[in-house]
């Protein structure tokens, strides 16, 4: 995980959040926010993982539920 992605979960108090979610997810993200080209682009793409996080119910914009753990 890129230390700056770290440090945004940590200062929002997200880390627990990220870490619930399931590990395509958690891949996904990290691939995307890296895959931006300008830092402006990453920046809004890391904002968007932290507002869905925050929310709990969103995914990539799409209605998400975790599953309850068995």
């Amino acid at each position: 995980m890129p230390a700056e992605v770290e440090r945004a979960l940590e200062d929002a108090g997200l880390m627990e959040a990220y870490q619930a979610r399931p590990p395509y997810q958690r891949n996904d993200y990290l691939g995307w926010i890296d895959r931006a080209r300008r830092p402006e682009t990453k920046a809004r793409r890391l904002r968007q993982m932290l507002d869905e996080l925050a929310r709990g119910d969103v995914y990539m914009k799409m209605a998400w539920r975790a599953r309850p753990r068995i």
